[in-house]
């Protein structure tokens, strides 16, 4: 039987995250992550429900991850839930559930006149989204005939495919 483990998160910083190192000397980082989630009952009212995830991170994207973000900040997370089992000191037993990030993206980036973009660690704008820009439009590539080769018949070149994005979500569109 085939198993998958796998979280995708999104939402905003609920403390600053705390960089620490493991005695190997690997680097380790635990945040908070608030997560919302809006919608509207059947009887007409807005409802909103958040939940609070605690989350930790191994090697350099734990260093990135405290130099770059603070508490506020939004970040899209993925990663692998894990289940922390203990014995307290009344001798209860306790558990929780965590996340385990495997990889992470930048949600916003800072204005390109505030006094904190590209200083103290910050990236520039242009580079915090986690986003690279679009690569300009390229005309189309056309065949060249090879010695000895008959010439390709000439035909109208096939439409470009237009490239407007992913397509819009509505929140009512989300499982969960």
């Amino acid at each position: 039987m085939a198993n998958l483990n796998k979280v995708m998160l999104m939402g905003n910083l609920t403390r600053d995250p705390e960089l620490s190192f493991l005695p190997s000397q690997t680097a380790l980082c635990k945040l908070g992550l608030a997560v919302n989630r809006n919608w509207t009952s059947q009887d007409g009212q807005k409802k909103e429900e958040t939940t609070f995830v605690d989350c930790t991170a191994f090697g350099k994207q734990a260093e990135v991850i405290a130099k770059y973000l603070k508490k506020g900040r939004p970040v899209y997370l993925e990663g692998r839930l894990k289940l922390d089992q203990w014995e307290a000191q009344d001798g209860s037993k306790r558990s929780k559930l965590h996340v385990i990030i495997e990889g992470f993206q930048f949600i916003d980036s800072r204005p390109a006149g505030s006094a904190s973009a590209g200083g103290e660690g910050e990236p520039a704008a242009e580079n915090a989204g986690g986003y690279a820009p679009r690569p300009a439009a390229r005309p189309p590539v056309r065949p060249v005939a090879r010695p000895g080769a008959q010439a390709p018949m000439p035909d109208s070149d096939p439409p470009a495919p237009e490239d407007d994005g992913p397509p819009a979500i509505k929140e009512d569109d989300i499982p969960f």
